[in-house]
């Protein structure tokens, strides 16, 4: 078992940082998470035009700052001015609290270092060009490849994962995930090989469970863990715990460790 995925589940992720309470991706939620007791770190990256790995999960800025246009399309220095806080409002926009606090977007080297004890789940969300080179010198500069799970969507790049960072853990892309679904539905779990060490998928897609006891149980066969995103109400939160999954992600983290701990 990886270092990463070595602790007894359940691995309780905070999604984007503590997002559903402070601007995602930003040191802020990262602080709120860890201070309500999660181990694992989720988010995502972008490379900005002079080859900067940030934390953002978006492509572009405008949904997330008071600026807007590709992060490739901007310098590290012209980021760092721009109100990360901006856009974040928590009661639909009566609201912007964080407005003007001096909020940045963040670097995956200042994540890397601030939490030194933490494990993150990092998803490489630019393709071209490609980042994955960069992800992977950070990572080995840090040493912290046993403390990081590293995932993409798109098949691609994950191959590319897998060639540049051997160290560390792995996810699975889309198309990893619907390949392990048509094994399970085709009887052929025994003879799949997953390329990965975990299974990173939400509940349900187009009104298909995929959270059930059989594809826990074909999951676990695999060694492969199970964790589900995006999870941000208790109950629903209790009732995935109990058909045995292996972590949760979540906006609101610290509900996932009250859950978890009740």
């Amino acid at each position: 078992m990886h270092p990463y995925l070595a602790p007894a589940p359940p691995h309780l992720f905070a999604h984007r940082g503590a997002s559903g309470e402070a601007p995602e991706n930003t040191l802020i939620a990262f602080e709120r998470a860890w201070q309500a007791g999660v181990s694992y770190l989720e988010t995502d990256c972008h490379a900005t035009s002079d080859g900067e790995i940030v934390l953002q999960h978006d492509a572009t800025v405008d949904r997330t700052t008071d600026g807007e246009g590709p992060v490739s399309g901007h310098s590290y220095a012209k980021l760092q001015r721009l109100d990360a806080g901006y856009r974040f409002t928590p009661d639909g926009g009566v609201t912007f609290p964080f407005r003007g606090q001096g909020i940045r977007i963040l670097r995956l080297a200042e994540l890397i270092t601030t939490f030194p004890e933490a494990r993150i789940n990092l998803e490489i969300k630019q393709a071209d060009p490609d980042i994955v080179e960069e992800v992977a010198r950070i990572i080995r500069t840090a040493d912290a490849a046993n403390r990081f799970l590293l995932t993409a969507e798109e098949d691609a790049i994950m191959e590319r994962i897998r060639n540049a960072c051997p160290g560390t853990s792995l996810g699975t892309s889309r198309r990893g995930v619907v390949e392990f679904f048509e094994a399970l539905r085709e009887g052929r779990i025994a003879t799949y090989r997953p390329a990965g060490q975990a299974l990173q998928i939400p509940r349900s897609v187009f009104g298909e469970d995929l959270i059930t006891p059989a594809s826990i149980e074909a999951a676990h066969s695999l060694g492969l863990r199970v964790h589900v995103w995006t999870v941000n109400e208790p109950t629903e939160m209790r009732e995935l715990l109990d058909l045995g999954v292996d972590g949760l992600m979540s906006d609101f983290p610290a509900r996932l460790v009250r859950e978890a701990t009740s």
